[in-house]
């Protein structure tokens, strides 16, 4: 687990003389990533830089890696499970290894394979590989987007770098606000790639490889899921295969290739115990992320099967009882008997938290389960480096409520509008305001609120922050008149051109590409790696995540049930209670925060002055947010914590001050 930079110079006329220190300031800039060790490594053209965080081959797993002439060479953030299976494979065919570290295979497989090389991995990574004959650059992604890669050209460089604060550490990049990127955060509460929230800077997305040769720049997408299936997929634990449609099922462990074909629940079982087996590999303390939800206890049911000692399990609790699901997490603990620490989040401790979190996040994110995510990666880093969890089981096996809210959405918009706008919706705004987790009113408001949008925007704005209509009021013309209003088009076209068969799994799919690899992957891995935490998802196996996408939907959400198949394939060795308690996720209680321990706060970084000042922002009506949300005549924490988070960015990544960048913008 590391973290990478670099650049490479797209004319060849230019050179790199004097960009050691440069480079080494970028990697200062990500030595929480990778504490233990630096590698730089430069010619002519290319500089390439990395830190490490030691967990495999801990004496001689240092970067660069080089394959055997030293013609290509290597840096890597995340790890390679199959590793020691293709190693083998390439040892036969006459490849000498000098290290036991996994990424050590990438030169090699580069050499038998180019840009096919990404066809054999299975894991969690972002590199980038310098071929120095053909003077090519290759830098790519997980399938899933467990880690995070941004680039971006600047003075005649395209630079790289896990963490967009390294980018900035270079002379030629300046912080400027991206608008359109800002009107997509409003709405989604994160940065969906391919942008960032800075100008000139870009995520480049999951599942893709971007390649530079002859100071050409061309990058596409190397992997997809396949929905067009209306049956399970039948695939062996250790094999590789590639159908008609060149879908590739990655390598996993051992298993029999020639195993009878069995009920899909028991598949599913395979595909997650080998998934977990794979992960539990580290020459460093290992632990599971645990919240007693079905995804993170099954991670922790399969680690106790195939650990060789007594699993380790962290949880964190919350005060406020309608959020604290540490109970859950202690039943299963006890129910698996593992090794279980946990500990508890405060209204006090949380605001003591927003201003250390601010120094590091360097994209405004306002999921609210950051802060706890942060706080638990934090405890666990006392006792282990590694840690599994649960994230992933969601989107491939529809767990969310909203799924089936387009289910009852359908239902809802075929009675009479009258019906609709006349009795359902007025009783529905009258409900008192609650600030419980997941309240009864919350989901209505935001239910009827969302039913007159198109089925991307519906879906989105359950649980994002500002609706579409809301942005007229928040915005100020400026931002309105130079910006694009639709920004739910990519998510559109994303849809649009996937072979998902109906609503659910269309949705899923955006889910998988939007939700989990800019939303939850993000925050997990900037909060463990902001304490130098290695966190690893067995449910993004790529195996797993092809199979919940060729069985029929009604595998996974059946009435208001979702992940049928994974209940039935836990059914034996998780408790029943487990199984099939409600859905509560991983919030804090924002709504009363904001009210009490953080409202300072959000008056100063929200006051009219600072607002009108900026820009960006209708000062008169953020105060009618603020008014109501403290009078109680709505629940605005949402929409607060948004705009809260983002002025904590800006104090922290935008030292001249939102005015200036805004009037930069090439607005035309």
């Amino acid at each position: 687990m590391c973290g990478i930079t670099g650049w490479i110079n797209l004319k060849q006329s230019d050179s790199n003389h004097d960009a050691e220190a440069v480079l080494h300031s970028m990697c200062e800039r990500i030595v929480h990533r990778g504490p233990d060790s630096e590698g730089l490594w430069l010619d002519d053209r290319v500089a390439l830089g990395m830190r490490r965080l030691s967990i495999i081959d801990l004496k001689t797993g240092d970067q660069p890696v080089f394959n055997c002439d030293r013609s290509v060479v290597v840096m890597m953030n995340g790890e390679l499970y199959n590793y020691r299976e293709v190693r083998a494979e390439l040892e036969k065919k006459g490849h000498k290894f000098t290290t036991r570290s996994d990424t050590e295979i990438l030169p090699h497989l580069y050499e038998e394979y180019g840009e096919g090389l990404l066809d054999h991995i299975n894991g969690m990574y972002a590199f980038s590989l310098w071929d120095t004959r053909a003077k090519k650059l290759i830098i790519a992604r997980d399938r899933f987007g467990e880690k995070p890669l941004y680039y971006g050209v600047f003075d005649g460089k395209l630079m790289w770098a896990s963490e967009p604060k390294a980018m900035l550490a270079h002379p030629s990049v300046k912080p400027e606000l991206d608008l359109n990127a800002l009107r997509h955060y409003i709405s989604f509460d994160y940065v969906p790639a391919p942008m960032s929230i800075y100008q000139g800077i870009q995520k480049l997305p999951a599942a893709h490889v971007l390649a530079v040769e002859n100071g050409e720049v061309k990058a596409r997408r190397y992997w997809d899921l396949n929905w067009s299936a209306d049956t399970p997929v039948r695939m062996s634990v250790a094999s590789t295969r590639r159908d008609p449609n060149g879908q590739v099922s990655i390598a996993g462990g051992t298993g029999d290739a020639d195993k009878s074909v069995r009920a899909p629940s028991e598949e599913l079982k395979d595909l997650l115990s080998d998934a977990v087996r794979m992960r539990l590999v580290s020459d460093v303390p290992l632990g599971i992320l645990l919240s007693g939800g079905i995804d993170s206890s099954t991670v922790a049911a399969f680690a106790v099967q195939h650990a060789t000692e007594r699993v380790k399990t962290f949880s964190i609790g919350f005060e406020e009882d309608s959020f604290d699901e540490s109970k859950y997490a202690r039943r299963v603990a006890n129910h698996l008997n593992t090794e279980h620490y946990e500990d508890r989040l405060s209204a006090e401790k949380a605001g003591d938290l927003i201003s250390e979190i601010g120094k590091w996040l360097d994209e405004p994110m306002s999921d609210g389960s950051l802060i706890p995510t942060y706080l638990l990666a934090r405890f666990v880093r006392k006792h282990v480096t590694v840690a599994l969890g649960g994230d992933g089981g969601d989107e491939l096996f529809a767990g969310y409520p909203m799924y089936y809210g387009h289910k009852v959405a359908a239902r809802y918009l075929a009675l009479p509008a009258i019906i609709r706008s006349g009795l359902i919706e007025p009783l529905v705004n009258a409900l008192p305001v609650s600030t419980k987790n997941l309240s009864f009113e919350y989901k209505a408001k935001r239910f009827v609120r969302a039913s007159k949008y198109d089925e991307v925007a519906r879906h989105h704005s359950w649980f994002g922050s500002f609706s579409l209509d809301q942005h007229e009021q928040l915005f100020t013309n400026d931002v309105l008149e130079h910006t694009d209003a639709d920004v739910y088009r990519g998510v559109r076209e994303l849809v649009g051109g996937s072979d998902a068969k109906n609503i659910i799994e269309q949705m899923q799919y955006a889910d998988i590409n939007y939700y989990l690899a800019e939303d939850i992957l993000t925050k997990v891995d900037r909060a463990a790696m902001a304490v130098s935490l290695e966190t690893r998802a067995p449910f993004l196996d790529p195996r797993i995540g092809q199979f919940a996408a060729s069985i029929p939907v009604e595998y996974k959400l059946k009435g208001k049930s979702g992940k049928v198949i994974l209940k039935e394939a836990m059914k034996e060795i998780l408790p029943h209670d487990i199984l099939h308690r409600p859905k509560k996720g991983f919030g804090i209680p924002i709504a009363e925060w904001l009210k009490g321990r953080l409202n300072p706060l959000m008056r100063e970084m929200l006051s009219p002055d600072r607002l009108k000042k900026q820009g960006l922002f209708n000062a008169e009506y953020v105060q009618k947010l603020i008014y109501e949300h403290e009078s109680a005549a709505a629940s605005h924490h949402k929409e607060l914590w948004t705009l809260l988070v983002f002025q904590i960015w800006t104090d922290n990544f935008v030292p001249n001050g939102l005015s200036s960048c805004f009037s930069s913008f090439p607005i035309s």
